[in-house]
């Protein structure tokens, strides 16, 4: 692989990169952190809709099963084998097979049918950010919206203004235990603000009496403003019917902790 020249930036690292070695602790992770509170939102959105749900960057279920759970028939698409392998298990043991489907592909370009005819496709828990170049989101979109059925709605939650976080070196973020297992997030985060992107380096050591392993991966993600993502979604051919800055459907302000945005395929 060649170097950049002096002068040139290094290309940004492709989003999906760093899920596969998240995999065995993004559920650990995220009960520490964002928990449940999105899940009833996601809820009531795929019950307001009739037909199938698409879920973009199923990962390990988190929302799926809540949703099929609830009475939607859930299309989830990943990436990440090691995501998706969990998703499957959690699936099986919930016995919501005929509920759930899960394919491995990519959200640029997804693997099915123009006009589909997907009620809602759902983009939960910044999966959108996960698209580290402006042609990624675009061709994201256009796909997104060649699926969904005439009206068909899409729901995009966005984590807000990742650039303007600190960047730090080697933060101890999380302890905890699983499986038997004491397990340290040992975190550092660094910025492009240029790009908007901001780098994750993760490092979590796992202790099991004497034997301890140490997985080192990092994950890159892009933020656009609501504003500037209400256009791209225009552009593609959709018409932005809310934005909100909370589950429970309260207004956006600059102030919110979170993004929602919903929008109709014109």
């Amino acid at each position: 692989m060649s170097r950049p020249r002096r002068g040139e930036r290094e290309a940004p690292a492709e989003g999906w990169r760093g899920w596969d070695e998240y995999a065995p602790f993004y559920d650990w992770e995220n009960a520490r952190t964002v928990g449940r509170r999105d899940v009833p939102f996601w809820q009531r959105l795929a019950a307001s809709q009739e037909g199938r749900v698409l879920e973009l960057g199923c990962g390990t279920g988190r929302i799926t099963l809540p949703v099929a759970r609830a009475g939607a028939h859930v299309v989830g698409i990943d990436r990440s084998d090691a995501m998706l392998a969990r998703n499957r298990q959690r699936i099986r043991r919930a016995r919501l097979g005929a509920a759930v489907s899960l394919v491995r592909g990519d959200i640029r370009h997804l693997p099915f049918r123009r006009r589909t005819g997907f009620s809602l496709v759902m983009a939960p828990y910044g999966i959108l950010q996960s698209l580290t170049r402006e042609r990624d989101l675009r061709d994201t979109l256009v796909s997104v919206r060649s699926v969904l059925a005439s009206g068909g709605m899409l729901g995009v939650d966005l984590v807000p203004d990742l650039p303007k976080w600190d960047e730090y070196q080697r933060r101890t973020s999380l302890t905890g235990t699983a499986r038997g297992a004491r397990i340290t997030l040992v975190e550092s985060v660094r910025q492009d603000v240029a790009r908007r992107l901001t780098i994750f380096d993760q490092e979590y050591v796992v202790r099991r009496g004497a034997d301890r392993r140490t997985h080192r991966f990092s994950l890159t993600f892009r933020t656009l403003s609501v504003r500037q993502m209400v256009r791209r979604l225009e552009a593609a051919g959709f018409e932005v019917r809310a934005v909100l800055g909370d589950y429970d459907g309260g207004p956006w302000d600059p102030r919110s902790d979170v993004w929602v945005i919903l929008a109709a395929r014109r």
